[in-house]
């Protein structure tokens, strides 16, 4: 037991050591693009490098010069978020850079208020569109809908996204009841889709709308509570999953997820059907809402 102890803490400590140089290269790149003009200071005379001087972002910052000099640095001090969130307001970082600061400087990420409310752009739904005849929708890591096309409104009898409650499938798989609830094998895919949440929740640890997307749903739902407490992790994959309708019975369908560029942890999930009779069941409610 001991050396696993070792060996486990030696890899995080390797973890620990990388990261700090990584973090040290992305605040020297993030300074060297932010000119004075760009945050209202003079330009000044004898620039040696682009950007920013260390100095000028402590003070734009509100914090000391010599505590920056050795964040910058790479050296092993701790940073909180109200200091990164300040650094990354100084150094002009968008959403995905901040995050990537959190994640180097190890300090669990906390989005602005304003990053809840992700949408997709037209191309993602055009995309999601195209895909019609087959259902396709948008899931961020904690299966809040994003976007869904007209295929998987019929299938699932969604003519509001926001019908899903709360536009999350977790919480309404897990609040309905079994007899409503449109996965087949209820007691084998709903353990998988909380395994697959609990991965990505590794990222999001403290963050305020994680923990409390958690609680509310572990006091709606104690089969969620239970199946959250067995800390099974599982990344996402193909599968073949069974829905049931009420006008067409039973379908079976392959999902498969793809990634999406410029929305970290965001997915498309496209559904098709997987044996004749599933397809021609799909065909037939497809041409009864038409």
């Amino acid at each position: 037991m001991g050396g696993v102890t070792t060996m486990t803490t030696g890899i995080r400590g390797g973890a620990h050591q990388r990261r700090r140089p990584e973090l040290a290269a992305f605040l020297r790149s993030r300074r060297a693009r932010v000119t004075p003009a760009d945050v209202g200071m003079p330009p000044g005379l004898r620039r040696r490098t682009p950007g920013l001087r260390r100095e000028e972002v402590a003070q734009l910052s509100g914090v000391g010069v010599t505590w920056y000099t050795w964040l910058e640095q790479g050296r092993p001090i701790n940073a909180s978020a109200q200091v990164l969130d300040a650094v990354a307001r100084t150094l002009r970082l968008d959403q995905p850079e901040r995050e990537h600061l959190y994640h180097l400087a190890e300090v669990p990420y906390v989005p602005d208020p304003a990053e809840e409310g992700q949408s997709v752009g037209p191309e993602i739904q055009g995309i999601i569109d195209a895909l019609d005849p087959h259902p396709a929708v948008v899931y961020n890591a904690r299966y809040d809908v994003l976007a869904t096309n007209r295929a998987y409104r019929v299938l699932f009898a969604l003519h509001d996204p926001g019908a899903l409650g709360m536009r999350n499938v977790l919480w309404t798989l897990f609040t309905m009841s079994e007899a409503s609830c449109p996965v087949v094998f209820r007691d084998s895919e709903l353990p998988l889709m909380v395994a697959q949440l609990r991965g990505a929740y590794g990222r999001h640890v403290g963050e305020p709308a994680w923990e409390s997307f958690i609680r509310r749903l572990s006091a709606a739902s104690p089969l969620f509570a239970r199946l959250w407490e067995s800390g099974d992790v599982i990344p996402p994959g193909p599968r073949v999953k069974t829905f049931r309708h009420r006008a067409i019975g039973e379908v079976r369908m392959t999902s498969v997820s793809l990634s999406i560029n410029g929305m970290p942890e965001c997915r498309i999930v496209a559904y098709t059907p997987d044996d004749e009779e599933s397809g021609a069941r799909i065909r037939t409610l497809r041409a009864m809402r038409d």
